[in-house]
């Protein structure tokens, strides 16, 4: 797909096994099991299962990236094992063994809330952090269904000749950046 990635976090399969893949995303979670690091990794598609190989520096690498940082991991695709798939996930009957693993943005600060929770944040917080709150997963489902149901709209109305003209909205921002003028402005004499 580019140079992040060869498949999204939500379409490797079982018939994906044995392939060398990179995928890219946030990071969900990270499971220390000391020798083994799990991680959970999540794009906008779904969400993929990473484990280490054991080795010592990579085991140390990995195990240290905060939660949302955004990673790049190439490795092999593997089947979990029998008792160990994972029925709730699509992805959940493989995962990824590490072998590289490139951060591509790290978290430095704490969090101001937890990302995928249901616990209530205040909407003030939640916009000024929108970045973060975009993230969650019930905000991304209702973003997903206004584009699919925008974009069937349109093409109806492309199916029965109608033609889409969009109006321009001019505006003005004040040099200082406290107000915007729609224009013609009704401060200025005309």
């Amino acid at each position: 797909m580019n140079e992040y990635r060869t498949h999204n976090c939500g379409e490797l399969r079982k018939e994906d096994i044995g392939k060398k893949v990179k995928i890219a995303g946030w990071v969900q979670t990270v499971r220390n099991l000391g020798g083994l690091v799990f991680v959970d990794l999540r794009d906008q598609y779904g969400l993929t299962q990473a484990v280490t190989s054991g080795e010592s520096e990579l085991v140390d690498i990995v195990s240290h990236i905060p939660n949302e940082s955004t990673v790049s991991i190439e490795g092999t695709v593997r089947h979990r094992g029998e008792g160990i798939v994972n029925e709730s996930m699509a992805t959940g009957e493989i995962e990824v063994v590490i072998e590289k693993v490139e951060i591509l943005g790290k978290r430095t600060k704490p969090l101001p809330f937890e990302v995928n929770s249901d616990m209530d944040v205040k909407e003030d917080l939640r916009l000024q952090y929108r970045f973060l709150d975009l993230r969650n997963e019930k905000l991304k489902e209702n973003i997903l269904l206004r584009a699919k149901v925008i974009q069937f709209l349109r093409q109806q109305m492309i199916n029965k000749g109608f033609t889409e003209v969009q109006t321009p909205i001019l505006t003005s921002s004040s040099p200082e950046g406290a107000r915007d003028y729609l224009v013609p402005s009704r401060v200025h004499p005309r």
